[in-house]
């Protein structure tokens, strides 16, 4: 290794060392923070033993910290080759203060490395730092200086790009498309079926690069979508926008729109139907208890009743009986009225019941409703299966059993 100037200050102390310069370079020209360092070791007669350059990929590095990553890697790498004795040559002050003790770093960062630092100069025998000028440290100066130049020509777009995912490489710059975030490529035909399926399965499209987790925006992809899959990505940012416990569809077929509870407004409930809302897009009413089209008439209970998938004609019994005022067996769901007697019940199925409550009876036990009369009552039952009210109240006629 051939150098102009002489490193080593006239009128040292001859030692029988090795000699280890260091140089960490910070670039911030550029739109992105390029960082390398350069490390070389020479023998007692200025022999070059041991050079490289690396580069630092971390965007918060500050020069100090590259040029003690720099100090430290030449350390390492002089404990590896057996050296015992070692002189330290650098060009800046602060790393020549911080190695000779003179000042420490408040830090949390510099601080740790220089502990690194200083832990490995423990296991040489000798390890003096010498302060001289970047001129005479030329060479390394260059090494570090190489990875910058290095670091940018990787940023220099290629001719033809490479899909990641079919894996062909005869793709021009524009047909490709790269994450923001990780930086990976993949085809723009690649990423609109990638997008596709991961929206119909019903998640947040990612990355698709093997373990990577960085999740796609819509704005960045808007381009890659189509009315109805931007729509879907929409729907599902939205659904993610609110905990599961409190997410609301609207029931109405046409509509389904997703509504929150903890927003929905309590200004178009009444007194009277504490549970029912309008939908904010359609304006349609539905039960917010049961999450079904409002059920008029009915209250909750009732409306279960009727079972899993009531139909309209079920909705309208229902509704008529409670406006009448007709009890319903709980054995046999068979509608009764009770048009004289007492109001002990027994249904043609057999089930007896108190017409006011609708409580078993129960033989032996006297019901508070009960007068003590006979049990004469007289009542009509029959199938819950009608179209319309008139005809319900038409059909009721002379249908009578005496109990």
């Amino acid at each position: 290794l051939v150098r102009a100037d002489d490193p080593k200050p006239a009128g040292e102390i001859k030692l029988e060392s090795y000699s280890l310069y260091f140089k960490g370079l910070v670039n911030e020209e550029t739109a992105e923070l390029l960082t390398g360092f350069g490390v070389a070791i020479c023998d007692q007669d200025d022999n070059l033993l041991f050079q490289m350059k690396e580069q630092v990929h971390d965007s918060r590095v500050s020069l100090l910290e590259v040029e003690l990553m720099a100090l430290k890697r030449g350390l390492t790498e002089a404990v590896g080759l057996g050296i015992d004795r070692i002189l330290i040559y650098c060009d800046h002050y602060r790393i020549f203060e911080l190695v000779m003790e003179k000042s420490a770093s408040e830090q949390e960062n510099i601080a740790l490395l220089m502990d690194d630092v200083q832990r490995i100069r423990q296991r040489l025998t000798s390890s003096f730092p010498v302060l001289v000028t970047r001129n005479q440290i030329k060479f390394v100066y260059e090494l570090a200086m190489e990875t910058i130049v290095s670091e940018i020509s990787i940023h220099i777009p290629d001719q033809n790009k490479t899909c990641n995912i079919c894996s062909d490489d005869n793709f021009e710059p524009e047909q490709m498309f790269s994450v923001a975030l990780c930086s990976h490529e993949f085809c723009v035909e690649c990423m609109k079926r990638h997008i596709e399926v991961r929206l119909l399965a019903g998640g947040v499209p990612r990355c698709p690069h093997y373990q990577c987790e960085t999740k796609l925006t819509l704005g960045s992809c808007v381009n890659l979508l189509t009315s109805k899959l931007k729509a879907m990505w929409e729907r599902i940012i939205d659904e993610e926008s609110i905990h599961v416990a409190d997410r609301v569809y609207c029931p109405n077929p046409r509509c389904s729109a997703l509504m929150s509870v903890t927003k929905l407004s309590n200004s178009n409930s009444t007194k009277e139907d504490v549970t029912m809302r309008s939908c904010f897009k359609c304006g349609e009413p539905f039960c917010i208890t049961c999450k079904v089209p409002w059920h008029s008439n009915l209250s909750c209970n009732d409306y279960k009743r009727l079972g899993p998938n009531p139909t309209a004609d079920d909705i309208k019994m229902k509704a008529l009986a409670n406006k009448k005022m007709w009890r319903q067996c709980e054995n046999c769901n068979h509608i009764i009225e009770l048009s004289e007697g007492c109001i002990h019940i027994i249904c043609r199925c057999g089930y007896e019941f108190c017409y006011i409550c609708g409580a078993k009876w129960i033989r032996g036990r006297v019901c508070t409703h009960s007068p003590h009369t006979p049990p004469t009552s007289k009542f009509i039952a029959f199938d819950v299966s009608i179209e319309h009210e008139e005809e319900l109240e038409k059909s009721i006629g002379d249908q009578h059993r005496g109990t």
